[in-house]
């Protein structure tokens, strides 16, 4: 499978860079690559009550970032905040199963909920949600094993909570998906 991050928006080389590694790690035989281009979030995304944006709109616009990536799958990398409707925020959505992805690092930062940085936790935070949104694409759903980086995370302690890996029933899934293509 070849994978491509995008940044959609600024969003640190280093975040990105991790993300990436991780991304290799879990699923084997992955090519990775990093876009160049730093793509905007789409304005007509943005919800001024809310003060996020839709993220819906930023993944159908992920398919026009992508022309120039030749890649099985797109992840897009934000540090917006990003919301579904009838839900407070997401902490990423994807096409289930699609081809693009998207993930917000802005709720994965221990200093949204007050703490001090910790870049270990967002490190690990991000990774998690990058895995699961990934996992989406392949066509996995929600889990209902609270360890496995398919469960949903309503909160960021579920995703604390959970693995960055599969449990066993979701990693035969992936793995009978890669062996397909």
């Amino acid at each position: 499978m070849k994978l491509a991050i995008l940044g959609i928006g600024s969003v640190d080389a280093n975040t990105i860079h991790h993300i990436r590694k991780r991304l290799c790690a879990i699923f084997p035989k992955t090519v990775c690559v990093i876009s160049n281009s730093e793509t905007p979030a789409p304005e007509d995304a943005y919800n001024s009550r809310r003060n996020q944006f839709h993220s819906s709109p930023i993944l159908a616009k992920i398919h026009r970032y992508d022309e120039g990536l030749v890649a099985d799958r797109v992840l897009g990398i934000t540090n917006a905040d990003l919301y579904v409707p009838r839900s407070n925020f997401v902490f990423g959505e994807a096409e289930c199963p699609g081809k693009n992805a998207i993930i917000s690092l802005h709720r994965l930062k221990p200093e949204f909920y007050g703490n001090p940085p910790n870049p270990t936790l967002f490190a690990q935070r991000s990774a998690k949600e990058a895995v699961h949104e990934i996992g989406h694409t392949l066509g996995l759903r929600h889990c209902r094993d609270s360890s496995c980086v398919m469960f949903f995370s309503n909160s960021i302690l579920d995703t604390d909570r959970k693995k960055s890996t599969f449990c066993e029933k979701c990693c035969l899934l992936v793995v009978k998906y890669l062996s397909a293509v």
